[in-house]
């Protein structure tokens, strides 16, 4: 049992809230998933030369003493690259003025317990172990400004309890996918990637999930056929929400086992495991309130 949500702000003058609205929406979900918790947020893109790369040092023995500064400095020697970072923690943000390749294999090479989040022009991405409140309050989840957001509080069924297995899982670039509910044929999933190059990072089934769908978009796949593909071969029970640069997309299995609400006004979509999330939100005694339906596909654009 896990708690997922999800935010869309419309209007771009509501977009400072979105962190501010977004914290009681994953305490809300503390009972579902109380092992830890994260979130992907999207906002303004970067040069379209640039890329953002959010970073985890918590495997470090530096943990949240890592120098990020000198890691800055490390790629400005090595790799003649100016980086900007914004650091929180155990966490940060490098904006690097070039396709990311070479930083990602300088990493390799030189720290390989610093765990790459993810990688965009739009997503920023924070996981950690702890409780939603924790998680929230150490990154300052509550001054996030941005178009959407997609998040998730873990109860583990089937993987360690450690940041990288948390949620939300990416792939590519500017692509996450949060889930509640568990796969019947994650190791299928994943020996058929495999087979094409695809590389994972864990043993947690979401992990196959989120490739096999960014695989898809990577042949060419529109959002819509990647998930149409992903009703055909990931076998299970799940809601899955996902995120990209511009949209916000949710789908449910067959069955629609696991819970699944939405709200939305002219302000925002919000989505969340359990109707406690949405409570708060401004106006939602005004917003039209749904239950998914089963193998259908809800996207919204940014």
């Amino acid at each position: 049992m896990c708690g997922i949500v999800g935010l869309l702000v419309k209007k771009p003058a509501l977009r400072r809230r979105l962190g501010e609205w977004m914290v009681p929406m994953l305490i809300g979900m503390t009972e579902r998933g109380p092992e830890s918790a994260g979130l992907a947020v999207f906002g303004n893109p970067v040069g379209k030369d640039e890329r953002k790369i959010s970073l985890y040092s918590g495997m470090t023995e530096a943990g949240s003493e890592f120098n990020w500064s000198g890691l800055a400095k490390e790629l400005l020697d090595h790799l003649d690259m100016a980086v900007a970072v914004e650091a929180r923690g155990n966490h940060a943000v490098l904006t690097v003025p070039r396709a990311p390749e070479a930083v990602r294999r300088y990493l390799r090479e030189h720290h390989r317990k610093l765990h790459v989040l993810s990688v965009g022009r739009s997503i920023d991405l924070f996981k950690d172990v702890g409780t939603p409140a924790q998680v929230a309050e150490r990154y300052a989840f509550d001054k996030l400004s941005g178009s959407h957001l997609v998040g998730h509080t873990r109860m583990a069924t089937e993987s360690a309890v450690t940041p990288d297995r948390a949620h939300p899982f990416t792939a590519g670039e500017d692509f996450c996918l949060v889930h509640n509910g568990s796969l019947s044929n994650p190791n299928g999933v994943r020996r058929k990637l495999e087979s094409e190059g695809v590389q994972f990072d864990t043993d947690n089934d979401t992990e196959g999930a989120c490739r096999f769908l960014e695989f898809r978009l990577r042949e060419g796949d529109t959002l819509t056929e990647a998930l149409h593909k992903g009703f055909e071969e990931l076998d299970g029970f799940y809601t899955f929400l996902m995120g990209t640069a511009d949209q916000l997309a949710l789908i449910r299995d067959p069955f629609a086992c696991k819970p699944a609400l939405v709200a939305e006004n002219d302000d925002y979509v919000a989505i969340a495991s359990e109707f406690r999330s949405l409570a708060h939100l401004p106006d939602i005694k005004n917003a039209k309130i749904f239950e998914p339906a089963p193998e259908e596909m809800y996207i919204w654009q940014a």
